[in-house]
């Protein structure tokens, strides 16, 4: 082999060095590209201001994609994780939520006290109240006297609900020649007076319903307007 084909030859060892180089630098490239994007994962950020000590609902935050290289250890990725809770210091609109933003509402306030009563599957519950929602309490009445009309009454208004348990199955109330129904332990955090209220409900209805008060509102009844008969529905 004369000197210019070693030349050649060492040129073309060269050249292949030089592209398998290349080829491990784009690699390289790729990699730290796809170290920094990564898969992406869900998070949840807030569509307006959140006052300190304000209940927590869904309609507060709005779902995000971004990468889960980028995301902290104590992100919020389940909006299941904000029931019951309360916001622990302003939150800022379009801040991602974290665990440490949020605490566990408390239980009672100064003059409440813990009531459970069994609500209904079907007709009070629906799958849709959680704790930290509130609701009214519905109350119907058979007339005391067969000349006595039926009546509706709101028992409670904003009452809020500390717990929901599990579906459980009832035996039949044979003085009622009532059916067996499914129905759910209700605990609610409420005044002397509504408690008393709600558990004569339990006690003397025919039927309680729940209806769910839209997040951040509350409902005002004048006392006139808490019974209802169909007889004066005009």
């Amino acid at each position: 082999m004369n000197s210019r084909q070693r030349r050649g030859v060492i040129l073309l060892i060269l050249s292949v060095l030089c592209a398998l180089g290349a080829f491990a630098g784009v690699l390289s490239v790729i990699s730290d590209v796809k170290s920094k994007v990564g898969p992406e994962v869900t998070a949840y950020q807030l569509k307006t201001d959140v006052a300190p000590y304000t209940t927590l609902n869904t309609g507060q935050f709005e779902k995000v994609e971004m990468p889960k290289r980028w995301l902290s250890a104590n992100a919020v990725t389940d909006l299941k994780q904000i029931q019951g809770k309360i916001a622990v210091t302003n939150l800022r609109k379009g801040s991602l939520l974290q665990t440490d933003m949020i605490v566990d509402q408390p239980a009672l306030k100064a003059g409440e006290q813990e009531v459970a009563i069994m609500i209904d599957a079907a007709t009070g519950v629906a799958g849709k109240i959680n704790p930290g929602d509130t609701v009214n309490v519905y109350a119907t009445f058979q007339g005391k006297r067969d000349t006595d009309p039926d009546e509706s009454k709101i028992i409670v208004t904003n009452a809020r609900v500390l717990d929901v348990g599990k579906l459980t199955s009832l035996e039949p109330d044979d003085k009622n020649n009532q059916q067996p129904t499914d129905a759910v332990p209700i605990t609610f955090a409420l005044s002397t007076l509504d408690a008393q209220r709600l558990t004569y409900a339990e006690s003397f209805a025919q039927r309680v319903r729940l209806a769910l008060v839209a997040p951040g509102s509350s409902t005002t009844v004048p006392d006139k307007d808490r019974t209802y008969e169909i007889a004066t529905d005009k």
